[in-house]
């Protein structure tokens, strides 16, 4: 059954027309760039099953279909950044010319010109593995509010506590030099 979910212990995979393509393979692959989250094409080529050239061929005959918000063009700054911090991606540092990098939405007009069969299904876990990323971090965001929330709380419960000891304190401490009356009778005048 295509688009089925096969899983292994300690592994999750999305079968796709016979081909297993680990989830976190997918995921990893998705970066933030410029503020977007996009996948570059060389890894969009490997889980395509071509081969990078053929790919920026295909994106070169049909450039009209990838505007800036769909794909764009690292510079090389970006490149020398991204080969920095992700040794993965090492291979890009002799590259000569800057990685492509597809959003969402040029992942799949990318697998509707490729025009494969393969293509066409595994964009659909990758813009499922795109959508998942959207509600986690949506998840991460109303999480992080709730701790604020907690925090604000808290810190409110702990001034009050810290004036409560304090006139606990206050109520302990024994008084300052009061003046003790004698306590006593007198006795009766003689007449």
């Amino acid at each position: 059954m295509s688009g089925s979910d096969s899983r292994q212990p300690g592994r999750s995979t999305r079968k796709t027309g016979g081909y297993l393509i680990p989830v976190e393979q997918i995921e990893q692959a998705i970066l933030v760039i410029r503020g977007q989250r996009v996948m570059l094409g060389a890894d969009l080529a490997v889980l395509y099953g071509v081969t990078t050239k053929r790919l920026n061929e295909q994106v070169k005959r049909n450039r009209s279909r990838f505007p800036e918000d769909f794909m764009f063009q690292l510079t090389l700054g970006e490149k020398d950044e991204l080969v920095a911090k992700c040794d993965r991606l090492s291979k890009l540092k002799h590259s000569s010319s800057p990685p492509r990098a597809f959003t969402e939405h040029g992942v799949v007009m990318l697998a509707s010109v490729l025009n494969s069969k393969r293509a066409v299904e595994v964009s659909v876990f990758v813009v499922r593995a795109f959508i998942r990323m959207r509600r986690m971090l949506a998840d991460h965001r109303k999480l992080a509010l709730k701790l604020a929330e907690l925090e604000s709380r808290l810190d409110t419960h702990d001034r009050s506590i810290r004036s409560l000891m304090a006139a606990m304190r206050q109520l302990m401490q024994p008084p300052e030099h009061t003046k003790v009356l004698g306590v006593g009778f007198k006795g009766k005048k003689e007449k």
